[in-house]
């Protein structure tokens, strides 16, 4: 393993040697005064401090990542590409930058940086030539003057990047591989950060270390970091674990690595699986998902986490792994408390089976107070197998209405057996009243949560009647 943090920043070669594994990867380039990067919220909501990798994508080929640079420990940058909007213009403003001056997209440029990093993505996306500019490229950023229209025109008329452009030289050699390193015993008060290659290294390490803190995409671990000032002592990555990077679509079952990113689970399924593909546009933003992982939002256990109703519904069951071995657990027995999971001390979840065949009918519905990037109030995933207009099989799964994500048994049973029909959906309802325990908090009172239970399946209803 490599015990040296050097990385490629903007070209040139750095170290950052001696740092705490705690230190986010925007308080490094800061305090280097690399300050075109902000620090706005801190916890991966505005954009305000995106910067780029080169990453291999899904389809194989070199691309340029945006990610929430407040979220990513530098530690994750061992070995790695990095560009800032410093490293952007090469001698004049870049075709990205002159469009955001030229069309007035920046006003009091504090979002600026940010809206450029995610705009440079974009402007070197393979595809854009023939699908047109991606308005989500930049829905991760936001603008605090209300400046999005001359925004948006400046990423719509992007011109096409130009063949001797270096920049898009670049994407035609291979992105740096995500290898082994550590840093143990050499970092402020000997605290520790290991990045194992293998899944065997990560779960001895695991043993080892019982108490270290799992991190892969840091988009939670890391909220935690900046804003409650948590220092760990040991931090274990699992970014580069060959073994959890895997996707594979089989006869029998889906199959997804725990550190797979959302963002290339989105662009995998191309279609094969809707409702979970409903729930990932609303998962976070881009910036997000380029980070965040489906092992990481159930591992977490929170009760407002939006994968575990849609995998309850879908029956899932995920995949321990420890130094002693491996185990399946249903997601249904995953969760036992808040924040609490029936994970064994040394167990880590290495991916996530979603058994075919998959129903007929699947919907992912979310409830907060934004569209788009916004935590849940309620979410519900709804999976039912219908056969001759008959529910062979109900699945009616929950988050925010109780200490953990839950499905409505009863409720489900009074479906299944049943026509699909007016009359089950009442009866379901019925049994749905009562079914959780909700609480009230800044998103939402009891009562307007357990409204939504009902209502939510009255939606399902209302979209799938015709069937």
């Amino acid at each position: 393993m490599a015990s040296e943090l050097r990385f490629t920043l903007n070209g040139a070669p750095v170290s950052a040697d001696g740092a705490d594994p705690n230190t986010t990867l925007l308080g490094w380039l800061r305090a280097r005064g690399l300050t075109g990067s902000k620090e706005g919220c801190a916890e991966g909501e505005c954009g305000a401090c995106a910067v780029l990798f080169v990453r291999e994508g899904p389809d194989g080929q070199t691309r340029y990542t945006p990610v929430n640079g407040c979220l990513v420990l530098l530690g994750a940058c061992a070995g790695q590409e990095v560009l800032t909007v410093e490293g952007l213009a090469d001698g004049e403003l870049h075709p990205v930058q002159r469009a955001m001056v030229e069309l007035g997209g920046s006003q009091c440029g504090y979002c600026t940086p940010g809206f450029v990093v995610s705009l440079f993505a974009e402007y070197y996306r393979r595809g854009r030539a023939e699908e047109g500019f991606d308005l989500e490229s930049i829905a991760g950023n936001l603008c605090r003057c209300t400046g999005y229209r001359p925004i948006r025109d400046a990423g719509r008329g992007l011109p096409m990047v130009d063949d001797a452009d270096p920049r898009r030289a670049r994407l035609g050699a291979p992105a740096p591989a995500v290898e082994a390193f550590t840093l143990e015993g050499a970092t402020e008060g000997g605290r520790r950060f290991f990045r194992p290659a293998t899944l065997a290294e990560a779960t001895a390490i695991y043993a080892r270390h019982p108490d270290a803190r799992l991190v892969c995409g840091g988009t939670d671990l890391v909220v935690e970091i900046n804003q409650r000032l948590s220092r760990f002592e040991t931090i274990l990555s699992l970014e580069g674990v060959a073994e959890l990077r895997a996707f594979d679509d089989a006869e029998d079952a889906l199959t997804i690595g725990a550190a797979v990113p959302l963002s290339e689970i989105e662009e995998r399924l191309d279609g094969a699986l809707p409702i979970l593909e409903e729930l990932l546009p609303l998962f976070s933003s881009r910036l997000i998902r380029n980070r965040a992982t489906l092992g990481g939002n159930l591992a977490t256990a929170s009760p407002i986490g939006d994968s575990p109703p849609v995998l309850l519904a879908l029956d899932a069951e995920v995949i321990a792994v420890s130094a002693e071995g491996e185990r399946s657990i249903p997601i249904d027995a995953l969760f036992t408390g808040y924040r609490q999971t029936s994970l064994r001390p040394g167990e880590l979840i290495a991916r996530v089976r979603i058994p075919k065949p998959f129903p007929t009918v699947g919907r992912f519905f979310k409830v907060s107070k934004r569209v788009h990037d916004d935590i849940s109030c309620v979410a519900a995933g709804f999976a039912l197998s219908i056969e001759d207009g008959v529910v062979q099989r109900a699945r009616l799964a929950y988050g925010g209405v109780a200490a953990t994500p839950a499905r409505a048994k009863a409720a489900e049973a009074a479906l299944e057996g049943k026509p699909w029909s007016r009359a089950a959906v009442d009866e379901a309802k019925a049994q749905l009243a009562g079914a959780f325990t909700p609480m009230t908090d800044q998103r939402g009172s009891a009562a307007y949560r357990a409204a939504m239970v009902p209502s939510l399946l009255e939606k399902l209803w209302a979209e799938t009647e015709a069937r």
